[in-house]
């Protein structure tokens, strides 16, 4: 299988050849050159395989270059009991992403079971291992650069801590994310890993990481790699567990799903729409935002305008103005015109914005099953409050918000899966100021916010970071 960028500029290449990348030589984001497609009889011979069985059949059909032997003992490495170890049905703790049904039909997937209790894990892990992997091979070495709005970074770092040839530089905002967030990633000593923190937001962290990327020179002379959603291999990763939490929901694949999804980069939303384009029986995808309503807008009206200045909320990490991974479903909404993406996310990269009425590409989104809404502060808290009293269930701020949206599009006799974020003991003020209760937290992350901590902080400077990565050589 080759891979294509969304502005059509860049070699069409293998999937080992944008492995260790992010952006495509011409700004853009690598793509299959079309997706494979599950037929029924094949997802019927899918149904009841555990989660890295269907890790593997999802990931050989868009992984073709490195010898199936190889990547299932990747996938078997990543997905055990061990590293998602904070599973609570121990009888079922191989199950790595168990469907918590709160009543028939109504579903939260449970995905913050991995390292540092949040849904990045589940790629990140995968991406780790690939990484080394590819790095064995050769003997090179790679510089990761990442941006985070609160978990990226962290399962990132755990994800890449000691591994060989590879040093992480993460940066972050100065404000924004919450204590144990912050902590988790500071807290980390490896060598390999750097921790820079940023006065400005997130967008800004962002803009740095592509900044650097497009500087090819630099990216190929320091062996510049991206963990990011803009890399494939990872929003691929995440494919896998719309599979799963369909199987888990379902009875026939007569039946579809909806499923909401807590948005900010629109990587979450990417690899739903991933699966889709893959066979799997969706009926909506539904994009979940904060106050930090780019994309609510965008579904709603067909205006894709990114703010100049993010709101700081209490679920921080959607505070996202710049959603990374939209270029991917905008570039297949067109047709896959990159010309068209070019002049589209040329008007972005200047401030801009682009309206997509004016062309009828807007009258599409509907035959992409897309639905949108926007939740508030008073809204997640009074959603975490709800679905404790109701049905004792313990949630955080970003699948709050992510079951109020959808709720708002629940359909009946059609299953809503909710995605989860993290585990609630990562927002703890939301949860006191919701309920009145300290969220319960792993022992050993019990003082992790008094451990001692190790981060740069610097300004909004791309030749800083520059200057920082090769000081770090």
């Amino acid at each position: 299988m080759n891979y294509l960028s969304t502005r059509g500029l860049a070699p069409r290449l293998r999937f080992s050849d944008i492995l260790l990348g992010g952006l495509a030589s011409d700004g853009g984001l690598y793509v299959p050159e079309s997706y494979p497609r599950f037929s029924a009889a094949e997802l019927a011979a899918m149904r009841g395989m555990n989660y890295r069985e269907l890790a593997f059949e999802v990931l050989s059909r868009l992984i073709d270059d490195i010898p199936h032997d190889d990547l299932k003992r990747i996938i078997d490495k990543t997905y055990t009991a061990q590293t998602y170890r904070y599973v609570t049905d121990q009888e079922n703790a191989e199950d790595i992403t168990p469907l918590k049904t709160l009543e028939p039909g109504l579903h939260i997937l449970a995905l913050s079971n991995g390292p540092t209790l949040a849904f990045k894990d589940m790629a990140m892990q995968l991406l780790g291992n690939l990484f080394e992997y590819a790095l064995d091979k050769t003997g090179g070495e790679l510089n990761i650069l990442g941006a985070t709005s609160g978990d990226t970074g962290s399962a990132a770092e755990y994800a890449m801590r000691g591994k060989r040839g590879i040093r992480v530089f993460m940066l972050s905002p100065e404000h924004g994310m919450t204590r144990f967030q912050q902590a988790q990633m500071y807290a980390l000593m490896d060598d390999n890993i750097h921790n820079l923190v940023v006065r400005g937001v997130f967008d800004q962290c962002q803009d740095i990481v592509k900044a650097v990327s497009n500087d090819l020179d630099f990216k190929a002379r320091h062996h510049i790699g991206a963990v990011n959603s803009i890399n494939w291999a990872r929003v691929a990763a995440q494919s896998v567990y719309y599979f799963k939490a369909w199987f888990a929901a379902t009875h026939s694949n007569d039946q579809e799903v909806s499923f909401s999804v807590p948005s900010g980069n629109f990587g979450n939303v990417c690899a739903g729409h991933i699966a889709r384009q893959m066979g799997l029986p969706i009926r909506k995808l539904i994009v979940a935002t904060n106050e930090n309503d780019v994309l609510d807008e965008f579904f709603r009206t067909g205006v894709y305008r990114p703010r100049p200045q993010t709101k700081h909320t209490s679920s921080p990490s959607m505070d996202i103005s710049k959603a990374s991974n939209f270029e991917r479903f905008i570039f297949d909404l067109g047709g896959r015109d990159a010309a068209k993406i070019r002049s589209l996310w040329g008007a972005v990269e200047t401030g801009g914005s682009f309206d997509l009425k004016t062309d009828g590409l807007f009258d599409r989104v509907a035959g992409f099953g897309m639905a949108s809404g926007s939740s508030s502060h008073a809204n997640r808290l009074d959603t975490i409050r709800t679905v404790y009293e109701v049905y004792g269930t313990l949630i955080d701020p970003h699948t709050a918000d992510g079951l109020k949206v959808g709720m708002e599009h629940r359909e009946p006799g059609v299953p809503l899966v909710c995605m989860e974020t993290a585990q609630p003991a990562k927002f703890e003020d939301a949860i006191r100021e919701a309920l009145h209760i300290e969220p319960v937290r792993p022992a050993e992350l019990a003082d992790l916010e008094a451990q001692p901590q190790r981060k740069q902080v610097m300004d909004v400077d791309v030749d800083a970071v520059k200057r920082y990565i090769v000081e770090q050589g």
